[in-house]
Order: structure tokens, then C-alpha cells, then sequence
């Protein structure tokens, strides 16, 4: 937070003000246009990924779209528009980050040359000794390094493909990195995406995350994709789903999914090849809005085509594919500190 700080700008400050200004107008008089940029943005890397996890699009290989990496001067050139308004930029979407060959480089010009407080999330497989030291000297404001088992056995059940101890030994180089080069950066979020299968584990992370000096747990609900009929991956411990069972033993989403969302004003996403999309929940790119290749965010920001969406939120949110599996408006007991 501290960092967060230090990098809003008096223009960033207004911007987030206007974002929640056009936000809470949307509510109240059903307006659908949006005077500010988003002060969070995801741009993805990449969507390689070394890991096949089930319930994930890249690691399954099944997008429609498009697949491969950012190029670093379309990068540049995306920052250099959002700069002076951006107060969050998590370089992150589907796929491994660290597996873009220009990766340093993009975190680098983001928070170093760009003064944007950085975020990205990662399967911790490939942050070796030398990746560390440079990870902590690209500016990276705060790191998410996904530990979803303490054993490999249970590990293994939903990061299929993934070492345990090789993500385990990513951690300790991030840390003994940061105290080698005195940084508070980035802080070490240790995220434990909850199943049914590792749910018993909980307690034994928070011991090791301690232990080895993490700044923060944080506990993730599991998106399942065809969740009507169950799981074994949905939590028994309901504060850790997103849906419950019925008396039909039949499960439904939380969610009320009342027709707003702060996301379509806070925040956006931009894949790879530069298509503008509503939020993380479009994984498959299916709602474009324009492509940055083409047009800038400024043209595409009030497009007909991104009106139209905010409409159709505010209209009938349910009535969205994406929308329908979405945890915007839930609350769930995710954070632990």
C-alpha cells in the first residue's frame, strides 16, 4: 500500500475519482459512458503456460483465439497512452508471465520509467536465483506466486505438471533477494486457490508461509466452469466456494448478480495481440471491444461497442455467459493477512 501511495499522482487521484463518480451514476441513472480510463489494467504477457491446470483455458489449450506474446514496443506504446491516469497495472492475464522473453523489461518500463505500481501472478516455476535478483530489480511492486498444496501430492492434483519444491525454492530466492538488496519489494503474496481436494492444508500454509518469511496469504475461490452438477474441486467449507448446494443436490453460483459492476468502470483487459475486453472473466476474448493495433483506448473507451455492454450489464447482468460465473458483488473470506 505504502508503494501505492507513493506513485498516485494528483492526476491519478482524479481519474479515480471520475471512475467512481461515472460508476455510481451508472446505478443510480442507468448511464453507460465512462469520462476516465481505468485505474487497474491487465495486459497479458503471454498465453504459454508450462502447466495444464483443468479448470484453466491455457493450461488446457483450448482458447479460439489467438495465442502468443506481447511484442515489447506494442507494449511501450499501450503504457505511454495509460500512464498518466493508471494507478494499477497487473501484468497478468491467462498464461505463465515469466515465460515472455521480455518480461523484466515490460515490469521494468512499467514501474521504473512509467512510475505505475505493478502487480503480476505466477506458477513460481521459473523464478531461478537469477530471475529473483532481477524480479526485485525491475521495480515489481508486489508478486503472486500460486501454492496450491504443501504436499506434491496434493499440489499436483490441480497444478498438473508443477513441482512443488521447485516453486517452493522460487519463493525462498525472492526472499533471500529482497534482503540481499534491502528492498520491501515486491511483496510476497503466497495464494492458495481453495479446492475440495486441498482445503485440510490451510492451516499448515499459514505455518509455512510465515515460516518463511511471506508477506501475505491469500485464500482464492475456485471458478468451475460446469459447477451445476459438482465437483470434487468445490470446498466442502462453504466460506471458500462460490456456490452452494441445493436440496436437489444441484449447485448455483452465490452470487445475486445484481445488474452493476464496478469493473466495467475500474478496470480493463487487454490480451496479448491487443483486443480491449471487459474483465478477466472473458478468457476467450468472446467481447471485444476494439484492438489497441487499430485505435487508441480513447477511441475505444466510448465505442458503440463498449456502451453497449455497460447497457447490457445494467439491463440484465444474468443474461451474460461470462457474467453468470462471476464473483463481482460476492463476499467470500479471501484475504488473510
Amino acid at each position: 500500500m505504502n508503494n501505492f501511495i507513493k506513485k498516485l499522482t494528483f492526476r491519478k487521484a482524479f481519474n479515480i475519482l471520475l471512475v467512481y463518480k461515472d460508476f455510481y451514476k451508472s446505478r443510480f441513472f442507468g448511464t453507460v459512458k465512462r469520462n476516465a480510463f481505468p485505474l487497474s489494467l491487465s495486459i497479458e504477457p503471454t498465453t504459454n503456460c508450462n502447466l495444464r491446470c483443468p479448470e484453466c483455458p491455457s493450461g488446457q489449450r483450448k482458447f479460439t483465439r489467438p495465442t502468443g506474446s506481447i511484442n515489447i514496443f506494442f507494449f511501450k506504446k499501450i503504457i505511454d497512452e495509460f500512464s498518466p491516469y493508471l494507478s494499477n497495472l497487473i501484468l497478468y492475464f491467462q498464461g505463465e508471465p515469466y515465460l515472455h522473453p521480455d518480461f523484466m523489461e515490460l515490469i521494468a518500463y512499467a514501474s521504473l520509467e512509467k512510475n505505475i505500481y505493478t502487480t503480476t501472478s505466477t506458477n513460481g516455476h521459473f523464478i531461478d536465483e537469477k530471475n529473483a535478483k532481477k524480479t526485485v530489480k525491475s521495480g515489481l511492486d508486489k508478486l503472486i506466486i500460486s501454492l496450491d498444496g504443501i504436499t506434491q501430492e496434493i499440489y499436483e492434483q490441480y497444478r498438473v505438471g508443477g513441482k512443488l519444491e521447485i516453486v517452493k525454492k522460487s519463493i525462498e530466492n525472492i526472499i533471500l533477494q529482497k534482503k540481499k538488496n534491502k528492498s520491501k519489494t515486491p511483496i510476497v503474496v503466497l495464494q492458495f486457490l481453495v479446492t475440495g481436494l486441498n482445503e485440510h492444508q490451510i492451516p499448515e500454509l499459514k505455518r509455512y508461509a510465515k515460516k518463511i518469511g511471506a508477506d501475505k496469504v491469500e485464500l482464492k475461490t475456485i471458478q468451475i466452469y460446469d459447477f451445476k452438477n459438482g465437483s470434487e474441486l468445490i470446498p466442502s467449507n462453504e466460506n471458500f466456494s462460490r456456490y452452494k448446494k441445493l436440496s436437489d443436490g444441484t449447485y448455483e453460483i452465490k452470487n445475486k448478480l445484481r445488474n452493476n459492476c464496478s469493473r466495467l468502470w475500474n478496470s480493463s483487459v487487454i490480451t496479448w495481440d491487443g483486443d480491449v475486453l471487459p474483465c478477466c472473466f472473458d478468457k476467450d476474448a468472446k467481447y471485444k471491444f476494439g484492438n489497441l493495433n487499430k485505435q487508441t483506448f480513447r477511441q475505444i473507451n466510448n465505442s458503440r461497442k463498449y456502451m453497449d455492454f455497460r447497457n447490457l450489464i445494467l439491463k440484465g447482468r444474468k443474461n451474460i455467459d461470462i457474467c453468470r460465473n462471476c464473483t463481482e458483488g460476492l463476499k467470500l473470506n479471501e484475504h488473510i493477512l
